[in-house]
């Protein structure tokens, strides 16, 4: 573990972004690996926490840096310089902590005072039924698909319905520890192989009380006797879950584009006599449109952190139409970025499909990666569309 700053002050932006960049060579080393295993190398995990940026979204009195959110963007986009699918577990796993941070600290503790560098993997979706209640807490059994991070995780967050006597269910988190569910190996997908995004499986898992909290109350802000007043984490969860998506496929992009970039002297303009692709208008244009596309990209993420950076600095939380604007402008990214990636595995050309080529790496995680369901389906564009319109847009999804 790297030293830390003097006096107990948490490494700044500029010193994390630092260390994650001083990792891209060995990341970009082992990313054939962890894609061909289908899940991150040892090696890669290692350094990664080993830096500390795992420690991101957690607590300083526990060892953690409480960075803000455009610091998780950049780190996670100078990872994913080196490994789209490292960068995108780094980013999931610190958003993991962040929710953990959020329990009561008699929680906080269990998931931190004995491993500063304990790692969190969470998944959003459809909450577990069938939740059975236990004195002092329930009894948890259920599936949850596409947790990345399990392969590296210590606790994992899953929603769950709990039972309410005359009432609905209400919607909780549950954490549990790692080692008290199993994975289902079911992560067999064309592009973020390394993620090992898999299936998490409990079967009658007791989880106590105070290991649960409520869903809904931290979506809409109302964190007041929820979470620690001390807490500056207030920021919109969900502005917070596209961030640490996002840096993974920011980085690819531009791996790729500095790929082309740098092997464009070396490689024929194939049917032309211009001396080398560099010289071709062709691929000059090409170049500049992946260019701008992937600083537009990187321009719109970072509106997005800032915007909630700026309310949890304020003591604020977002209201919806900056909420349903993130989610619209994550998508807007995820998508400049995959457009930006065909552009230059065209202008290279079609040696960029060999499989020792590692454009058609970053191609297949940037494709898969952007077409998470929290960009997709035309949800997001419905959702700002109808805040920008004065209407609720939890009226469509709670995603907001």
């Amino acid at each position: 573990m790297q030293s830390e700053a003097v006096n107990g002050v948490a490494p700044g932006r500029e010193e994390l972004v630092a260390r994650a960049a001083a990792l891209r060579a060995g990341l970009w080393e082992d990313a054939p690996q962890s894609d061909g295993a289908r899940r991150l190398t040892g090696r890669s995990i290692d350094a990664v926490t080993g830096a500390g940026l795992m420690r991101l979204m957690t607590p300083q009195r526990l060892g953690g840096y409480a960075s803000d959110i455009r610091t998780l963007l950049e780190v996670a986009t100078e990872v994913g310089r080196g490994c789209s699918s490292t960068a995108w577990i780094t980013g999931v796993l610190n958003a993991g902590n962040f929710v953990a941070s959020l329990f009561p600290r008699q929680v906080q503790d269990e998931v931190w005072s004995l491993n500063p560098d304990a790692r969190t993997a969470l998944v959003l979706g459809m909450p577990a039924r069938g939740i059975e209640t236990a004195d002092g807490g329930v009894l948890v059994t259920g599936e949850w698909a596409y947790v990345s991070g399990s392969l590296h995780a210590d606790w994992v967050g899953v929603l769950i319905a709990v039972p309410v006597p005359g009432a609905d269910p209400v919607v909780h988190f549950a954490l549990m520890r790692a080692d008290e569910v199993q994975i289902k190996d079911t992560w067999h997908f064309a592009g973020m192989r390394g993620t090992g995004s898999n299936t998490v499986v409990a079967a009658g898992v007791f989880v106590p009380e105070r290991r649960l909290l409520p869903y809904l109350p931290l979506l809409n802000g109302e964190t007041d006797g929820v979470v620690d007043p001390a807490h500056r984490y207030r920021n919109s969860l969900v502005g917070l879950f596209s961030i640490g998506l996002l840096g993974s496929l920011l980085g690819g992009a531009t791996a790729a584009f500095d790929f082309v970039r740098e092997q464009a002297p070396k490689r024929p303009a194939a049917g032309s006599r211009y001396a080398n692709q560099a010289e071709s208008p062709s691929l000059q244009l090409d170049l500049a449109e992946a260019a701008t596309k992937i600083e537009t990209a990187k321009l719109l993420a970072g509106k997005i952190a800032d915007a909630a950076d700026e309310a949890a600095y304020a003591g604020e939380f977002a209201d919806v139409l900056v909420r349903a604007a993130a989610r619209q402008y994550s998508t807007q990214v995820a998508q400049l970025c995959r457009e930006a990636v065909d552009i230059l595995m065209t202008a290279y050309g079609s040696s960029a499909f060999n499989e020792a080529n590692p454009l058609q790496r970053i191609w297949r995680d940037v494709n898969v990666g952007s077409r998470h369901a929290g960009f997709g389906m035309g949800i997001p564009q419905q959702l700002y569309g109808r805040a920008l319109v004065g209407r609720d847009p939890r009226e469509i999804s709670l995603l907001v």
